[in-house]
């Protein structure tokens, strides 16, 4: 049978991953000196409360080539493996991965899937599911190429301390767009990397063009399922899922904690949403 894995940027709940015997091999990251696996050594509410505390922006870590090959070299030994790793867009993880493939000698199948924690663990989750039914790698791969040109990702930034740590926004940019109540909507683009798409001025009117953009782009959601993942903002994340459910009629919407690689990006009160 088809043996499956992912990175752990994937964001799935631990109980999907146990049901579907998916293969999990973890991201790293540094907050202040101190490396830990991701969802190993530090849970993502640990990692909120250790980042809250932390001058500096913890740096997240991809998997090496030999951490991939030898979780390749034990699993090929049941079957064929299909790995599937978060967009080469945003992360380094793909390369790792096919390094680790040709390391292993074994039968292995590396599919980057041009997006980021349940943009990429949905793509996961439908290759279980097709595993399931009896589909070859290649069946699979053929499925997933056509759901990946489909799916949308957009990340609601409710701050922008974090974009401002890590260099890509000037602190007089951040400090203004704290002082005016400036949240920035981005979006995934063809070739899995994150570009704004727009920005609004108070939270009321930032929710509103979200939920407008996401029904324009996806009005009907009866065959769609929707991903969302969160930075502490659940609140936000319900008002989401009820609007998608009862405007778009979403076939179903999976809530997950944003992992430790997104949430260092996104920041407090970050969400991300998958469809």
């Amino acid at each position: 049978m088809l043996q499956l894995v992912s990175d752990s940027s994937c964001d799935l709940p631990e109980d999907l991953i146990k049901r579907y015997n998916i293969h999990i091999v973890p991201l790293t990251v540094n907050i202040d000196g101190k490396i830990y696996r991701e969802n190993v050594d530090i849970t993502s509410k640990e990692f909120y409360n250790k980042m809250a505390m932390s001058r500096n922006l913890p740096k997240t870590s991809l998997p090496t080539p030999t951490s991939f090959s030898e979780v390749f070299k034990q699993l090929s030994q049941s079957g064929p493996v299909l790995c599937i790793t978060i967009s080469s867009g945003l992360s380094g993880t793909y390369q790792s991965a096919y390094h680790g493939k040709e390391l292993s000698g074994a039968n292995i199948t590396v599919f980057d899937s041009l997006a980021g924690s349940l943009g990429h663990g949905l793509q996961v989750l439908k290759a279980a599911n097709l595993a399931e039914s009896g589909h070859t790698a290649q069946e699979i791969i053929n499925e997933l190429e056509k759901y990946r040109s489909e799916m949308n990702i957009l990340i609601l930034l409710n701050t922008l301390d974090n974009i401002v740590k890590g260099g890509r926004l000037s602190k007089f940019q951040g400090t203004l767009g704290k002082l005016l109540g400036i949240k920035i909507l981005l979006h995934n683009d063809k070739e899995g990397k994150v570009v704004l798409q727009a920005k609004a001025q108070g939270k009321k009117k930032f929710m509103n063009m979200v939920l407008d953009k996401i029904v324009r782009l996806r009005s009907d959601m009866t065959s769609v399922d929707v991903g969302i993942t969160h930075f502490n903002n659940l609140e936000d994340t319900e008002f989401i899922k009820r609007e998608l459910s009862e405007k778009c009629h979403a076939r179903s919407v999976l809530i997950n904690d944003m992992g430790v690689t997104m949430a260092t990006y996104a920041g407090d009160g970050g969400i991300i949403v998958s469809f």
